[in-house]
């Protein structure tokens, strides 16, 4: 298997994430998406949750020049050689022969192996079930999930499939999830709201 939408490739790996970079610093996937990598055992499936664009040169750093992006392009085309873009997913389940776990797969993602978007196909669905809500919950390196699940349902939206009844699913887990916390769940609620 190749993954046709590869655009990065892992730098980091463990059962629970990985840390990919992108083969061009400008390219890289959404806060909130759903990437992909596969290998010839399984497709394993992770959620951005941080994305960082830096030098590739730990002596050499961006400094400001007071223009543009486009004159920068124009006038001093080299200083992007230099940058590097990598992004943080975290492990939301896998698929092994044709169906979906959301749990953590048996073993990391291999180092060098290919990072791309899930097409709106897989997307939808990986996205059916709400269990990998689990997953995010679960993880400790996500500073801000709240933030985070927001983004996960601007996709939700952008794929079509933010119908009210998937709504009260996913509130109806976060609540639970969140034991029960009605200020935190009515504050999310008011941010969600607009996307419907």
């Amino acid at each position: 298997m190749t993954n046709k939408a590869a655009f990065s490739e892992v730098i980091e790996s463990n059962l629970h994430g990985f840390l990919a970079q992108s083969w061009q610093w400008n390219t890289f996937p959404a806060f909130g998406s759903l990437v992909t990598i596969e290998d010839k055992k399984r497709i394993i499936f992770g959620v951005v949750y941080q994305v960082q664009t830096g030098s590739m040169d730990p002596v050499r750093y961006p400094f400001p020049y007071q223009k543009t992006y486009e004159e920068l392009v124009k006038e001093q085309p080299q200083i992007f050689e230099f940058l590097k873009t990598t992004f943080s997913c975290v492990t939301v389940g896998f698929a092994d022969k044709g169906s979906i776990s959301y749990q953590l797969p048996p073993e990391p993602a291999n180092i060098h192996a290919f990072v791309g978007t899930a097409s709106s196909d897989l997307s939808k669905q990986f996205f059916y079930q709400n269990n990998y809500l689990h997953m995010l919950f679960a993880a400790v390196q996500i500073t801000n999930l709240d933030e985070l699940l927001l983004a996960i349902l601007r996709q939700h939206a952008a794929l079509g499939i933010l119908k009210k009844e998937k709504l009260s699913t996913f509130m109806n887990i976060y609540s639970l999830l969140t034991a029960n916390d009605y200020r935190r769940m009515k504050l999310f609620l008011q941010r969600v709201e607009p996307m419907i």
